[in-house]
Order: C-alpha cells, then sequence, then structure tokens
C-alpha cells in the first residue's frame, strides 16, 4: 500500500476524489457512503499494483474536471499534481497527511482529514476526505473507498506552470506543409500543424495559458480561433490564470460580472474602456451623523462602523447597504458586544464574512484592539481576539488583507503624534492569532494616511501619506512595495526620495497626499484617487499603475460621468471587484451620506 512518494509515477501517494459512474464497483457500498451532500466517489482495487481507479462517480468529473475514461487504472495521487502535465506532487500538499493516509491503510484503520488537491484546469481544492478499507474472506484489504467532499482552497497559486512541449513534437506536424514558389514568394500548403491538435487539447494546454489581451489578439487571427475563443469556459481559465483564484471567485458573485460574461469581463477590465462614474442616491437615514468612519465590502454589500460623531464624540454603531437591493437604503444592525467607539480605525473582510476592526482613537486615546463580526452567524456578536504582541496603539494606519485570512497593519500615529513606521501581520487563520512584526533592514519613512493594496496575490503596495521628512512632514507620492511570499520580506522603492537610487516612474505621477483611496484592478494594476492633495482640497483624477511592468509607468484615467467633489480613503471600499462606492462628500465637516458614486469598471446589462 504505497501512498506517500513524491513521484505520479512511482505508486506512493495519495489524492482521492470522484468521478462518474465509470466503472464497476464489485461490491454494494449502501451504508458505508450515506451523506445527505454531494460527495466525489471512487474506489480502488487493493490488490492491484499501484491500487488503480476502478470507479468514480459524476460527481467527481464534475469538481475535478477529469473524465471516467482519463482516471481509471491510475492511481488518486494524480490529484496531488497541479495539471495533468505534473509528474510530482505539488509542494504544498501536506506530506505529513500523506504519510497518515498510508498508516491507516496499512493499518487496516478508515482515515479522515483534509488534503490539497488540484483540478484538471490546475486550480485548488481542500478534499475532504473519508478512506474505507475492504476487507476480503480472508481479512485481506480487497478495496478501498474513498469519500470527498470538496471545497475551495482560499490559496494564491499564481500561473499555471508552463507545459513543455518539445519541438520535435509539433516538427512532424508541419512535415506535410511543403512550400511553393509564385511571384518570389513562398506560399505553403496543407493544414496548419497547430490545428493538427485537437480542439480540447489546443484550449486547454495552449489558449488558456494566454493573458486577456493574448487571448483576445489570437480570436481576430481566423475563423477557427475565433470559435474557440468565444467558449466561456476558456475565458474563466484564462481569468482565473491571470487574477488567481480569488478575484475569479469574487467575480462569479457579481450579477453585472456574470451577465456580461467572461469574455466581454476580461476585455472591460483589462481595457477600462467602459469605466465610467454616476451618483446614487439612498435611503435610510444614518444617525447620529458621523464622519472619520471605516466601510469596507462583503459580497455586495457596504458596511460601515464607528466614526467620529458629535463633539467629537467615539460611535461603535454598525450599518449596512445592499446593493443588490432594488431601493438600497442604511439600515442599522443590532449587534451585541460592540467594540468600544472609535473613530480613525480599520474595517476590513476577511474569510468571506467576517468584519474585522483594528485600532483607532476612543474615549480614553488610541487603541490597538482587534474585534470580529462574524455575518453568518445566526446570532452575530462582535468577539475581541487577544492575539499576542499586538503593534501600539495608534490611529489612521494603513491596513490590508492577505490571502482573505491576514490582516496586515502598517504606520499611522501614536498617541504622542509621532508617526509610526513599522508593519504587523495577524493571521486569523489559526485557532490561537498572534501578531507579528515583519522584521525588514529599511523601512520608508513613518507616515499616517497612506493606502496598502494587495496585487500579485502576494505582494502590497504603499502609496502616499503624510511622511515625515527629518523634522518636518510632507504629502508624499512614494511608492513602496514587498513581496510577502519571500522567505525575508523587505521594502523596495519604486519610486521615493529617502531610497538610494531610487526613480520616478514614467508618465504623469499624481500630486503627493493623504487619506487618498486605492485599490487593486485585477491583473494587479492599481488605481489611486481622491484625499487631501493640499488642505482640504481632494482630488478624483483617476491614476493607474502597473507595478509588475519592467518600468512602472503611471497613467491618467480619463472616465466620463459624474465624479464626486471629494474622496477620501475610509469612507470609499470596492464592491464585488468591478466598482468603487465614494459615500458622501466633505465641505469641511458635513457629511452626506445619502448620497454616493460610484465608479463602475464594466459597463451596465440590463
Amino acid at each position: 500500500m504505497q501512498w506517500d512518494s513524491d513521484s505520479e509515477e512511482s505508486g506512493d501517494e495519495e489524492g482521492f476524489g470522484g468521478g462518474r459512474g465509470g466503472g464497476v464497483v464489485p461490491f454494494p457500498v449502501e451504508g458505508i457512503v450515506a451523506p445527505a451532500a454531494p460527495y466525489g466517489l471512487v474506489v480502488t482495487d487493493a490488490l492491484e499494483a499501484d491500487q488503480p481507479i476502478i470507479y468514480c462517480n459524476s460527481v467527481f468529473e464534475v469538481v475535478t474536471g477529469y473524465r471516467a475514461d482519463e482516471v481509471l487504472g491510475r492511481n488518486c495521487r494524480f490529484l496531488q499534481c497541479r495539471g495533468p502535465s505534473a509528474k510530482t506532487r505539488h509542494r504544498m500538499v501536506d506530506s505529513t497527511v500523506v504519510a497518515e493516509i498510508r498508516r491507516c491503510l496499512v493499518d487496516g484503520k478508515e482515515f479522515q482529514g483534509e488534503l490539497l488537491n488540484f483540478r484538471k484546469d490546475g486550480s485548488p481544492m481542500m478534499n475532504r476526505l473519508r478512506l474505507t478499507p475492504i476487507f476480503g474472506d480472508d481479512e485481506a484489504i480487497t478495496h478501498v473507498i474513498g469519500m470527498q467532499f470538496f471545497s475551495e482552497a482560499n490559496i494564491y497559486m499564481g500561473p499555471l506552470p508552463t507545459i513543455p512541449i518539445t519541438i520535435d513534437r509539433f516538427r512532424s506536424s508541419f512535415t506535410s506543409a511543403q512550400p511553393t514558389r509564385a511571384a518570389g514568394r513562398n506560399f505553403y500548403h496543407g493544414s496548419c500543424g497547430l490545428f493538427q491538435l485537437s480542439d480540447e487539447v489546443l484550449s486547454l494546454m495552449i489558449l488558456s495559458r494566454l493573458t486577456p489581451r493574448d487571448l483576445a489578439a489570437v480570436s481576430s487571427v481566423c475563423r477557427h480561433l475565433c470559435k474557440l475563443t468565444k467558449n466561456e469556459d476558456l475565458w474563466r481559465m484564462v481569468c482565473q490564470n491571470e487574477w488567481g483564484s480569488e478575484t475569479t471567485r469574487v467575480l462569479e458573485t457579481v450579477p453585472v460580472a456574470k451577465r456580461l460574461g467572461w469574455g466581454q469581463s476580461a476585455r472591460e477590465l483589462t481595457t477600462l474602456e467602459a469605466a465610467a462614474w454616476q451618483k446614487l442616491t439612498v435611503g435610510g437615514p444614518m444617525e447620529p451623523s458621523r464622519c472619520n468612519f471605516s466601510a469596507c465590502a462583503v459580497g455586495n454589500k457596504v458596511f460601515l462602523f464607528g466614526g467620529e460623531g458629535v463633539d467629537m464624540q467615539p460611535m461603535n454603531d454598525l450599518f449596512v447597504l445592499d446593493l443588490n437591493s432594488s431601493h438600497p437604503e442604511w439600515q442599522h444592525l443590532k449587534v451585541s458586544m460592540p467594540p468600544p467607539g472609535r473613530w480613525g480605525h480599520t474595517l476590513s473582510c476577511v474569510n468571506g464574512s467576517n468584519l474585522v476592526v483594528f485600532g483607532g482613537c476612543g474615549i480614553h486615546g488610541l487603541l490597538n484592539d482587534v474585534f470580529i463580526l462574524d455575518l453568518d452567524s445566526t446570532m452575530p456578536a462582535w468577539q475581541e481576539i487577544f492575539g499576542l504582541g499586538p503593534p501600539p496603539p495608534r490611529s489612521w494606519h494603513s491596513s490590508c488583507t492577505l490571502d482573505g485570512t491576514k490582516l496586515i497593519v502598517s504606520g499611522g500615529c501614536d498617541n504622542s503624534g509621532v508617526l509610526l513606521g513599522d508593519t504587523f501581520l495577524l493571521d486569523l487563520s489559526i485557532e490561537k492569532p498572534s501578531w507579528r512584526e515583519i522584521p525588514v533592514a529599511w523601512t520608508p519613512p513613518s507616515r499616517l494616511g497612506a493606502t496598502l493594496s494587495v496585487y500579485g496575490g502576494k505582494k502590497i503596495l504603499m502609496f502616499g501619506g503624510l511622511a515625515k521628512s527629518g523634522t518636518l512632514r510632507f504629502r508624499s507620492s512614494d511608492v513602496y512595495t514587498m513581496d510577502m511570499s519571500e522567505e525575508a520580506p523587505h521594502w523596495s522603492c519604486v519610486t521615493g526620495s529617502e531610497m538610494p537610487g531610487a526613480v520616478n516612474p514614467g508618465g504623469v505621477a499624481p500630486p503627493p497626499r493623504l487619506d487618498h483611496v486605492a485599490f487593486s484592478l485585477p491583473g494587479g494594476r492599481i488605481l489611486i484617487f481622491g484625499g487631501s492633495v493640499s488642505g482640504l482640497q481632494s482630488s478624483t483624477q483617476l491614476y493607474l499603475l502597473d507595478p509588475s511592468e519592467e518600468t512602472p509607468t503611471w497613467k491618467i484615467l480619463d472616465v466620463p460621468g459624474r465624479p464626486p467633489r471629494f474622496a477620501w480613503g475610509h469612507s470609499t471600499c470596492v464592491v464585488g471587484g468591478t466598482r468603487a462606492i465614494v459615500l458622501g462628500g466633505q465641505t469641511g465637516e458635513d457629511w452626506m451620506l445619502n448620497d454616493l458614486h460610484e465608479l463602475s469598471l464594466t459597463s451596465y446589462v440590463n
């Protein structure tokens, strides 16, 4: 019973997942498998070498993307390899779980646990696995039943690995095409070697590896490629490879993106040709009035927490605005055990449905506490998280979420008004979260009112803020990045006066500012607008930067419609990855929270 090798060919690892009614089960399985929810099911022959699959059900085929005729006769370990071309277990698959599976099967015991698996298109998924050995008359194990309950793995894997294709393979396909001379030019007769591949291979192995721009260009080559590139499943794979599975899952929940389809959504989110401003008026009272609150989006709902009320009163109430409603209006959510009132804090979303409040200024000074609210709970209640080693108390800091489970906090100011330049990470996916300061040899100048944005899955970008320069403080337009996937993350300077050798990106850079808005577009580009440019003035000119370019270049995005007069960071959030909502406007002290402005990145389809 071999289950723990790194080689797909050596016959010693695990990865049970089901398929459809392929093969014949040599014994009844009633009573062994009877859950209510759909599940993948496979049966292997334990008496044969390498324990080949002899049966798989339809759920397995639908979820994994492999047909029954592709898995029958194979060992289940291929689900641990990322894509059909991979021959070794992916490094992120937990080898200790694989070893435990092997031990249970050798001992003739049932196994239950979770393991990372991969679909045929290379996307990750978690497999909640149950393996049951079946014994023959002589007490020897004859078969193993594998039940799988699949769920999405909240892991950014990056683009799929390139499939190695030898030149000889393609050279042979071109041998039938011989050139002939006519009017001094060569003309080739015969079929193109590319089209000697099946449509499935051409789509899955070649076209799906392209970027959205390249796939759009390929569609104009000929009628056959144009027909292939109209496939929505192909466009979904291209978008997922380019943007990551997390962004793709978010877009699947957006009604407008669903109606547009993947092909049109990819075009509009890449070119931004359909971007436009519009003003929205929503109902519902927002009382008492406030400023310096924080907002974030969960699905298509906007949540607003706390803020500064009359006479600088810190507030701790929670409001929600459902933008999917035909007549959106603010609703006050009565939630038990609320955090202390505060302003200048951050509100974030983790795990898809949990609100996280950190820091800010309360009635007794600055805070460094963390509160979480599970919106899926039948009786939602705020819960304080007592993480070890918290950052010093602060307000007007920057924050973002990584992998949907980790909160990153940077900068801000302390009780005495001193600007901070540290960066902390809190992993909320573990049972007992603890803070960890990210040690770096060099940090950007301390600042408040900057923004942190995530791009490329694991990278963060800091822009702007009120930064320290010697004994003075200036508005900044500096850009710094950090790759959190590195073993020893460090700040890199895209542009900044404090870093030796730093240069400005090309194009027209945004004027220095703080309390502005920054958010990531699919594909890793960063959009900047709003904030305090000078005094209480606020610029809503849109600036675009792709930090992954060899030479990043600022671009001004000219967007039609009616933009807000003012846009401030904590009053703005991104909904569904396709639109930014600006809450109200500020003229000194007055906020109008029933007047919203929306920057839509895709066109509307009725």
